[in-house]
């Protein structure tokens, strides 16, 4: 149900924007580092790694941009080596546990549409979806994955602020003669994310056969920076 919310989302923005589109679009894609913040550094104290991507609709002849954003973070991942089952020891699998992060926003961007340096203000509303996931792969094969299984999931908003400043390095023309631009796009922005559960590393435990998850409940606000690639089209 909770993928279903998410696909139905993105696929409303996807719809609504493309059908604008007339030559005035923007789309970027960059590397993002997420910081936890306040409740949420109390419990994970390290930073996520991922990528985050937008795409949106430059109003003619004004500064707004309306699109959607969405971006993945994996803020912690413990792995190790388990025999593949108690009647055959003698094979061995990789388990990893994996933390993860999925956001998606609508984006509101105010941005000069001239001039080699384009700085800009963000507005986002949207969610967060907390999961972790344990998979089990052979051991030299990484992409075959033998099972795979959610130990916990979680759904809540998300909405918040940035800024950023693009810097045009190429212009040109398409094979249809239409301009477009590329842009080195640097950008900070603070997340205010809604009350959620989730794991952490360590907090899987196993003895005797059995599982238990240590949750862990909290706002989860984050702040995040991107460096990546924007382009104008």
């Amino acid at each position: 149900m909770k993928f279903r919310t998410i696909s139905i989302f993105i696929f409303v923005i996807f719809l609504s924007v493309t059908a604008m589109a007339q030559n005035h679009m923007q789309a970027g894609l960059n590397i993002t580092l997420g910081m936890p913040q306040t409740e949420f550094k109390n419990n994970v104290d390290n930073a996520g790694i991922g990528l985050t991507g937008h795409f949106g609709y430059n109003f003619p002849n004004t500064p707004f941009i309306l699109g959607g954003n969405l971006g993945f973070l994996i803020y912690g991942s413990e792995s190790r080596k388990e025999p593949f089952s108690t009647t055959i020891p003698d094979v061995t699998v990789d388990v990893t546990t994996t933390n993860s992060i999925v956001n998606g926003h609508i984006l509101l961007r105010v941005q000069p549409q001239q001039g080699r340096f384009r700085p800009y203000l963000d507005g986002l509303i949207g969610f967060n979806y907390l999961f972790t996931s344990t998979e089990i792969q052979s051991e030299w094969d990484f992409d075959d994955d033998v099972a795979t299984s959610t130990n916990q999931d979680d759904f809540t908003s998300s909405l918040g602020g940035g800024a950023g400043i693009m810097y045009r390095v190429h212009e040109g023309v398409n094979a249809s003669d239409e301009p477009y631009e590329v842009f080195i796009d640097f950008g900070v922005r603070y997340l205010n994310g809604g009350n959620a559960k989730y794991l952490k590393e360590g907090s899987i435990t196993r003895k005797d056969g059995k599982v238990h998850y240590d949750l862990n409940e909290s706002t989860t606000d984050l702040v995040t920076y991107r460096l990546g690639v924007t382009v104008n089209f």
